[in-house]
């Protein structure tokens, strides 16, 4: 049988790493947010401005920041933010790294992923969140979209599968509605031209999403749709941001294919 030469994701982020990259991200996105038209639109997010997008990740970094701060969700929120797009960046994003300068990554912070309740949550959340939404702003200031290093976008496709699929499919059941009423259960392949690779199953009681394991069976004929290239294009693909970036093929069933875009969806806007 031919083999793809698969292996289990093995490339966990140490904090550091996650806390560079944040840093290095934001400062591409804030770059991008400045020499851009404040009414221009975002090709990603075709609802949203500049400004829109600016808003948004300035009150996520706004909300994160009081998680860790109160160690709760906060009561009051929305607080006002600064009109001016890129102030507003600056002010709460300053705000989250004093967060994370006056704790370490094991304190308590209130997350929604309940066996997760950590300062280093967020820090990696926050990672992959401003590297989709870097990509967002370049792509809006219509320049060149950076690449997102391999071990982020592979950190990032683990955080897609595993955490908004595999727990939001059991803590946001609501959101699937009757998606996993009669689920088709065949398997998926998300694999990388790296070798990291991951299955993915949807079952009436949720996704199943996991590394992919060392003696498992690894021909065409065991995966009814696979979806691989390089790790930014998988992570792109994953998150919909795959415009003016690299591509990742998608091969297989198309009706597995719908039903897994649309579990997406339901799960990540």
């Amino acid at each position: 049988m031919l083999t793809f030469g698969l292996v289990c994701f093995d490339g966990a982020m140490d904090f550091p790493r996650l806390h560079e990259c944040l840093r290095e991200d934001f400062r591409l996105l804030r770059a991008a947010v400045e020499r851009s038209d404040a009414k221009a639109r975002v090709p990603s997010c075709p609802d949203w401005t500049v400004a829109d997008l600016a808003e948004h990740v300035a009150k996520v970094y706004m909300h994160k920041a009081e998680c860790i701060r109160l160690g709760a969700f906060p009561d009051e929120w929305p607080r006002e933010i600064p009109t001016d797009p890129v102030a507003a960046l600056d002010e709460n994003f300053a705000e989250l790294e004093n967060q994370f300068a006056a704790h370490s990554p094991g304190d308590h912070a209130a997350t929604w992923h309940e066996p997760d309740q950590t300062v280093g949550f967020w820090i990696r959340r926050m990672a992959q969140e401003t590297v989709i939404h870097r990509i967002d702003a370049e792509l809006g200031a219509g320049t060149a979209v950076t690449p997102v290093p391999d071990d982020l976008a592979l950190d990032g496709i683990d955080e897609h599968l595993k955490l908004f699929l595999g727990y939001g499919s059991i803590a946001w059941a609501d959101e699937i509605g009757e998606l996993l009423s009669a689920p088709d259960e065949r398997p998926i392949l998300v694999h990388t031209d790296n070798g990291a690779s991951w299955t993915v199953s949807a079952h009436p009681t949720g996704i199943t999403a996991a590394d992919f394991e060392d003696g498992e069976a690894a021909g065409p004929a065991d995966f009814a749709l696979t979806v691989s290239g390089s790790p930014e294009a998988v992570l792109r693909w994953l998150w919909n941001r795959s415009q003016d970036g690299p591509q990742a093929s998608v091969c297989g069933d198309p009706l597995l294919l719908a039903q897994f875009q649309g579990i997406t969806v339901a799960l990540t806007q």
